[in-house]
């Protein structure tokens, strides 16, 4: 069986880099600045040792004393928020009243209609047959004794 083969263009010449080893590091000298604090090592339980500046743990900022606030001024913002609460409620019920009245209007013109034309097909549909009819001339009234 024949492999196949694979027919490329002729490619320009290329480099190839090849990554070089990372010589290990020197052994850190400790240098001590005048106005840093002293260099601090800790050795870790595998041996490797850690070294490193001794930093002061932040100070919080005070905190600045808050004026207190006035009763006064809390009952007086308190009966605003309250006096709001009202009103929104009481713009809420003359609406709701409002549209209960629209609601009821309007269920009383539609029995209106619905009543309304049930009494006018019971009148304008009775001589279809189904009702009585009366024919004055063809009657016999039995008290005078008139007979046609």
């Amino acid at each position: 069986m024949n492999e196949p083969t694979l027919h490329c263009p002729p490619t320009t010449a290329s480099t190839v880099h090849y990554p070089a080893p990372v010589p290990a590091p020197a052994p850190m000298v400790p240098m001590q600045p005048d106005q840093i604090s002293a260099v601090q090592s800790i050795v870790l339980p595998d041996g490797r040792v850690v070294t490193g500046y001794a930093m002061d743990a932040a100070k919080p900022e005070p905190f600045a004393a808050k004026p207190p606030v006035s009763r006064a001024a809390v009952n007086i913002a308190l009966g605003g928020i309250g006096f709001a609460a009202v009103c929104g409620g009481l713009l809420m019920l003359t609406t709701f009243i409002a549209a209960l009245a629209a609601l009821i209007q309007q269920l009383v013109i539609l029995a209106a209609v619905i009543f309304g034309g049930f009494i006018a097909a019971q009148v304008l549909g009775s001589g279809r047959g189904g009702g009585t009819t009366v024919n004055i001339r063809k009657a016999v009234i039995k008290r005078n004794h008139f007979h046609s």
